[in-house]
């Protein structure tokens, strides 16, 4: 096998472990605002309404569908590998990668349902 064979790149197994791993990046991202926003209650009532008012823009909301879609995936993405490290396999894996996503993607929808009533 060549140094930069690139084929291995074009298999959904390949994706689904660059989806997992870009998920679990921008979930560590969000953290840190997430924890900061908590610790504004440490300060007082009017230090947290002034950020929480911040976050009734719509680009918050869309933000808040993307956290929950990115946990979906990063949750089912994890239950994939758990899947494969112990779990006998016999044919291919795109089965479980596209239900995989799928499930997040309903996941997400759901809850972009339900905050839209």
């Amino acid at each position: 096998m060549k140094k930069n064979d690139m084929r291995a790149r074009k298999h959904a197994s390949w994706m689904a472990f660059g989806i997992h791993r870009l998920s679990g990046i921008l979930l560590t991202i969000f953290l840190p605002f997430h924890f900061w926003t908590l610790a504004l209650a440490l300060e007082g009532e009017a230090a947290l309404d002034s950020a929480l008012s911040w976050y009734e823009a719509p680009i918050f909301k869309v933000g808040e569908w993307l956290l929950v879609f990115l946990l979906a995936v990063h949750a089912i993405g994890g239950v994939r590998m758990l899947l494969i490290e112990f779990k006998p396999w016999r044919g291919l894996r795109l089965g479980w990668i596209s239900a995989s996503l799928g499930t997040a993607a309903a996941v997400s929808v759901v809850f972009l349902i339900a905050s839209l009533s």
